[in-house]
């Protein structure tokens, strides 16, 4: 595949066949995404791969805690806004109406959309999560490194045929995590990737966000 073909055709499924996907191609992927570039090298991320009985029993663990106790846990850094200005705003509501509207959801249907939201803890069926880390004794710059390398096991897995889902909602849940997995005290869990064959008859992986044109965020000078 291509690598503009990669790039194009990555979106975020939130709904995945339960093929197994073999420890050499998960390994293949990360090999790949780690020449992401990072300053001075310092290769700032860890990941903690999932599968079979570690990921369900880290996917009980987190439902559960999202069901009981969610107002309990807090991210480790702030991923939103606590003001929302335009024109992200608008984007943000577009993202998330087109989404429950190809699931048939209503925007009164706080239930619905409840057991919606859950499902990412469950990294949307795929069999395979990914648990990215970055080490909190790092500066600001590091999150772009980090942004980098999520980027490219992004792609790289589209060059296996498989699809993805970058989840930050796992953010909000490090202390269960840290319960399931050796995570250090050192790191903050920056988000979750689910990994795995795309499940075509679901609608909303139909579901696919527009980009504005690169007119409206780019410029040019001296050509």
């Amino acid at each position: 595949m291509h690598v503009d073909e990669a790039i194009r055709s990555r979106k975020s499924v939130r709904r995945f066949l339960p093929t197994p996907i073999p420890t050499s191609v998960v390994h293949h992927i990360l090999n790949v995404a780690a020449r992401a570039p990072s300053g001075n090298n310092v290769q700032p991320w860890r990941v903690y791969a999932v599968a079979g009985e570690a990921r369900q029993r880290l996917c009980e663990a987190i439902v559960h805690a999202a069901t009981h106790e969610a107002d309990r846990h807090l991210p480790e850094y702030a991923y939103y806004p606590t003001t929302w200005v335009e024109p992200y705003l608008e984007r943000r509501r577009r993202c998330g109406f087109g989404l429950y509207a190809s699931l048939g959801i209503g925007r009164d249907d706080m239930a619905a959309r409840e057991h919606q939201m859950l499902r990412n803890y469950l990294f949307f069926d795929a069999p395979v999560g990914l648990i990215v880390t970055l080490d909190r004794r790092l500066n600001t710059g590091s999150f772009m490194d980090l942004g980098m390398f999520i980027e490219n096991i992004l792609i790289a897995a589209r060059a296996q045929g498989l699809h993805t889902c970058a989840q930050a909602a796992f953010a909000w849940f490090h202390k269960v995590a840290r319960t399931q997995l050796p995570i250090g005290d050192h790191e903050i869990l920056a988000c979750g990737i689910a990994l795995g064959h795309e499940d075509l008859s679901a609608p909303e992986n139909a579901f696919i966000t527009e980009r504005a044109e690169v007119d409206a965020f780019a410029s040019f000078h001296g050509f």
